[in-house]
């Protein structure tokens, strides 16, 4: 297979920085996105690969990021839309918007639609790292996107993971026929510093003991997520199709608000509408 052009965000832990070694095995251009400078120049630098830095909890890192890679490319292949994180107490931006909406979704959201056009130079292919949090912790009101009225770290990443899910299918419906192609999948539960820094209760999964038992690797994460970033649409996988692991996920596998139509749509209204007024 060609050589692709991958942005990575995500890539400097955890499933992100394993996807980036076995992509980088395949020959592929590799452009790496992570919070911690250090931590994604190590990973980088290990691989050959060009990196950048942005924080997801501000919107202007994510412009910077953004003029940056298309300085850098006018081609991109493959956006996967890794980062993403559970925090804790409701906590409000820089930008105004509910930090773990913002990180998970809106900053995903608004780098996808300024890398738009090279995404169509290139193969589109745009793949958003969701979780079964979606199904198991997801209470979603699209009047209340940023739980003004009801909050918890847990209700609200389980929220963000499902808007990934509806911000692929978006992207499917609006953008297919130009030559985009859209997915979303659930890397497994993956054994890493996940919901470290959070006050979430799940923390305490990732620290016991039977984590090693409970969990995969984050190698075995990350080549779920190479799965989709060097496959082939239509074939490998379908574009605006909701994964898990690998295979297509069953009903018992996914929140029935994924095949909302409506939902999808809405988002979209309302994600382009939190984009505008944080300008």
């Amino acid at each position: 297979m060609p050589s692709r052009t991958i942005v990575l965000t995500g890539a400097s832990d955890g499933i992100g920085a394993a996807a980036a070694r076995q992509l980088a095995e395949r020959g592929h251009r590799l452009l790496l996105v992570g919070r911690s400078a250090e931590k994604t120049a190590a990973v980088a630098q290990g691989l050959g690969a060009e990196h950048f830095v942005a924080d997801f909890a501000k919107l202007d890192d994510v412009r910077a990021l953004a003029r940056d890679l298309l300085t850098t490319t006018d081609s991109v292949d493959v956006l996967a839309n890794n980062a993403g994180a559970i925090l804790g107490r409701r906590a409000l931006t820089v930008d105004g918007h509910e930090q773990t909406f913002q990180v998970n979704h809106l900053a995903p959201f608004l780098l996808t639609q300024l890398l738009l056009p090279a995404l169509q130079s290139g193969e589109g292919i745009v793949v958003n790292t969701a979780s079964s949090a979606a199904r198991r912790l997801a209470r979603f009101d699209i009047d209340d996107l940023e739980g003004e009225r009801s909050f918890g770290p847990n209700r609200a990443y389980g929220n963000a993971k499902l808007a990934n899910i509806l911000h692929a299918r978006g992207l499917q419906a609006r953008y297919g026929d130009a030559g985009i192609s859209a997915v979303a999948f659930d890397p497994g539960n993956v054994r890493t510093s996940f919901a470290t820094g959070s006050t979430s209760i799940l923390r305490f999964v990732y620290r016991t003991p039977l984590a090693r038992l409970l969990l995969i690797s984050p190698e075995q994460g990350g080549e779920n997520l190479t799965f989709f970033a060097d496959g082939r649409p239509g074939t490998t996988w379908e574009p605006g199709t909701f994964y898990t692991e690998r295979y297509p996920a069953t009903p018992d596998q996914t929140n029935p608000l994924v095949h909302a139509d409506m939902l999808v749509d809405l988002l979209w209204e309302r994600s382009e509408a939190m984009l505008s007024r944080a300008r």
